[in-house]
């Protein structure tokens, strides 16, 4: 390259020189002229010199020419040694993928994602780097950046192992051990289930239950003079306590179904016999209160026989006890049938192994923590075992039975109580035994993974139904505004935003009082799931919304408080208290505390709420009534006034109450009267058997002979919710 250039200088230097040689023969030229010499010079050599400013531009541009050309040509061999930096083409991309997957994909940052979908019919506002992008979108952007698409299989997730905790497979047969059945009392609410369970046990629960209704689950074991043992779950057969109704016949190997003899089968009998059918658990009946007077057994049996529940004396197989829990008549025959049905079931369990059960109440305790009553069927349960249930995982700290007498073991079909708890694992979860504390935490943190995977799933099906709506209401509005011009759309816009004003501080204030934030706080699991499945019934939203702020287990504490003043809500503790410093400070923030034992009493409480937040509805009560014998009209001044001649049939009419008028059992007009008069004379009130005339403050509606008029005062009634919770 340097050659070449040298070459170039002395070519630019001898055009230098010619230049000047062309100058200088210029001058000599113009001398020569002067002073009358003829030019000496040949023709050829004035045209090589003449025109000299095109020799420089053609100079230069080849100078200029020859340089790049010398350059690129040095260039060209090291460019072709560096790695080509070229834009990327091809963009693998999948189904749902998100704003960041693809901006990296593209090796973008996520603004160009943005940028690309501005003007489209997504929200770009909405979008988030995690947000997942539906295959137009997509799309597009890739169309925006002038870059391929390739579309690759579906992303194939890494699959994580299986850490969850299950069940052992079945055992040997030849190591299964007899065991006693597990028993479910079911029934109708206050057809004697729980005085029934207490003659068989001699003790007391019922008097220790608020107004004789069980509120919970209970789990005891019967010892019988025989030397048998019965587990026995007692279901409240209250309508709230469904579920845990369905829990215990789950668990269970026989229902003893408690009917009564003088009521017969009722809606809450209905539902177990279900619960018992869709578990495929046999059952027994004993039909109670047979002492009373009114008592009909045979009604009942046959009552049966419409919910495919047919006694032996019908030709089934489903034993019929006449028993009476108070005076404990035939109990021990029904023990026998009970114990005689398990010995043909041929109960059996393996006592070995890792512990297998089923949480069947769990409560928290103020000095023992979490707290969970268990019926074991797997396994034998010793102090120390590493238990997990659920989200929740123990290490056995203390056992005991339904006295709260410690216990050292616990064999299958025994229920016990579990204190060791690090959280409360709720009413129904699967209990099962795992070799070390690290092999607990495992699982739990697996169960929770799965489960906020299932969550994410779950949130993604409503985003994209939420966005496929946005879609729509979009397209709509496009539509809407597309065949406008400018000004009609500028203006349609206007109506909407004042439309949507802000709502004011009255209107706000009417808004709020037709909403009723609520807080439950119960002191067993399966209390505050029944209040809470009871709360699910509710459709009087129309009326009155009822809205779940927070709900938990334990005493009402200063948080739940909090969150009613927030919220502007009431608290409603079931079985729970609320100490005198947390009463004062919900006494100090306007706060309601509402307390009850029984759970239809908290709900007729709910709905009595429900109802003050409720505008009064206004009731007719009627004051007199009369019928039109005649009309006719009178002229006062200019226009002529229809009147009506009445008689007064009941009561009396009075001029500065309300009127209407009926023609045919319809109303077609209300209102007030003008005039009132009795002969020529304006009176106030007419009274039964009277005569009038009276005109209406509506010249426009015609009398006719026949139609009744009503007089009727208007009265605020306080109104009344409209959800029936089934009871």
């Amino acid at each position: 390259m340097n050659q070449k250039l040298l070459k170039l200088e002395n070519l630019l230097r001898f055009h230098t020189i010619c230049r000047q040689l062309h100058s200088l023969s210029q001058r000599r030229l113009f001398a020569w002229w002067k002073h009358g010499f003829p030019p000496v010079y040949p023709v050829w050599t004035e045209q090589l010199c003449a025109r000299p400013w095109q020799m420089d531009m053609l100079a230069g541009a080849a100078s200029h020419q020859h340089r790049l050309f010398v350059t690129k040509k040095e260039k060209r061999p090291s460019r072709s040694q560096l790695s080509p930096v070229k834009s990327k083409r091809d963009v693998e991309v999948w189904v749902g993928m998100t704003v960041e997957e693809l901006a990296k994909a593209m090796a973008r940052d996520t603004d160009f994602v943005y940028e690309a979908l501005l003007n489209t019919a997504i929200d770009v506002d909405s979008l988030e780097a995690n947000s997942h992008l539906d295959e137009v979108w997509i799309k597009e952007v890739i169309k925006k950046a002038g870059m391929k698409l390739k579309w690759s299989k579906l992303k194939q997730e890494k699959v994580r192992e299986n850490k969850d905790a299950v069940r052992r497979p079945q055992a040997d047969p030849a190591l299964l051990t007899p065991r006693f059945p597990v028993v479910t009392i079911m029934g109708h609410v206050d057809h004697g289930k729980t005085t029934l369970l207490d003659k068989l046990r001699k003790t007391q629960v019922a008097a220790m239950e608020v107004g004789g209704i069980t509120q919970h689950i209970g789990a005891f074991l019967v010892s019988l003079p025989s030397g048998e043992k019965i587990t026995f779950l007692d279901t409240p057969g209250h309508a709230a306590f469904s579920a845990m109704r369905a829990r215990g016949a789950r668990v269970t190997d026989i229902v003893v179904l408690v009917v009564a003899a003088d009521d017969g089968v009722m809606k809450q009998t209905v539902e177990s016999i279900q619960h018992a059918q869709e578990a495929q658990v046999p059952i027994v009946l004993a039909i109670n209160k047979c002492d009373k007077i009114d008592a009909d057994p045979e009604k009942v049996k046959k009552e049966l026989l419409a919910y495919d529940v047919v006694c032996e004396d019908y030709g089934g197989d489903v034993q019929a006890v006449h028993v009476s829990a108070l005076t404990g008549d035939n109990l021990m025959a029904l023990a026998e049938a009970t114990i005689a049905l398990a010995e043909m079931l041929e109960l059996k369990a393996d006592p070995t192994g890792p512990v297998e059960g089923t949480v069947i109440e769990s409560f928290t305790d103020k000095g023992r923590g979490p707290v969970t009553t268990a019926i074991i069927q797997r396994g034998t349960l010793r102090k120390g075992s590493i238990l997990v249930a659920g989200k929740s995982w123990a290490k056995v700290r203390l056992m005991f039975d339904e006295n709260g007498k410690p216990l050292n073991e616990a064999y299958p079909s025994m229920p016990v109580g579990i204190i060791g708890w690090r959280d409360l694992p709720s009413a129904g979860d699967e209990i099962l035994e795992v070799e070390s504390e690290p092999r607990a935490r495992e699982v739990v943190d697996w169960r929770k993974i799965e489960q906020k995977e299932e969550k994410g799933k779950d949130d993604l099906k409503i985003m994209e139904e939420k966005r496929k709506e946005h879609q729509e209401a979009h397209r709509q509005a496009r539509a809407k505004y597309g065949s406008l011009n400018w000004k009609k759309r500028s203006y349609i816009k206007f109506l909407e935003r004042k439309g949507q004003r802000l709502v004011k501080p009255k209107e706000k204030a009417e808004k709020d009082s037709n909403v009723l934030p609520v807080i439950i706080k119960g002191d067993v699991d399966g209390s505050v799931e029944a209040i809470l499945n009871l709360l699910d019934t509710y459709d009087a939203s129309h009326e009155c919304e009822l809205e779940l702020v927070h709900f938990g287990l334990g005493d009402i504490s200063e948080n739940d408080v909090n969150f009613a003043e927030t919220f502007d809500g009431v608290i409603y503790g079931f079985n729970v208290d609320a100490g005198k410093a947390i009463q004062q400070s919900a006494a100090q923030k306007g706060v309601k505390i509402k307390l009850h034992k029984i759970i239809y009493h908290l709900i007729e409480d709910l709905q009595e709420e429900l109802s003050s937040r409720l505008p009064p509805r206004l009731e007719e009560y009627p004051i007199g009534e009369a019928s039109i014998l005649a009309t006719f009209s009178v002229t006062e001044g200019k226009r002529k006034v229809p009147v009506a001649g009445c008689r007064v049939q009941k009561g009396q009419l009075e001029k500065q109450k309300k009127f209407k008028l009926i023609r045919n059992g319809q109303v077609i007009w209300k209102g007030s009267l003008t005039s009132l008069k009795h002969h020529k004379d304006d009176v106030s009130v007419i009274k039964t058997g009277m005569d009038c005339g009276l005109s209406l403050d509506e010249e426009k509606v015609e009398f006719k002979v026949g139609d009744e008029v009503v007089c009727y005062e208007e009265n605020e009634v306080p109104a009344k919710i409209s959800w029936d919770p089934g009871f």
